[in-house]
């Protein structure tokens, strides 16, 4: 599933994201959504999400 759309994205599913510090090597951590933090329906580089050890990325891959 894409994680550029909010629609495909809810609070308790499991996802990997890209944290800002990792953009450039695009390390990603994998993590169970809290919260969605992008308001807008879609966004090109991810939704914006805070996963429950409180760590914030873009969604790159829902699992």
């Amino acid at each position: 599933m894409n994680g550029t759309e909010r629609k495909n994205i809810r609070p308790g599913i499991k996802v990997k994201i890209v944290q800002k510090q990792h953009q450039k090597t695009g390390q990603l951590t994998e993590g169970i959504v809290k919260d969605i933090l992008t308001n807008s329906a879609i966004h090109h580089r991810g939704i914006k999400v805070r996963l429950e050890n409180g760590i914030i990325g873009r969604v790159q891959e829902i699992l």
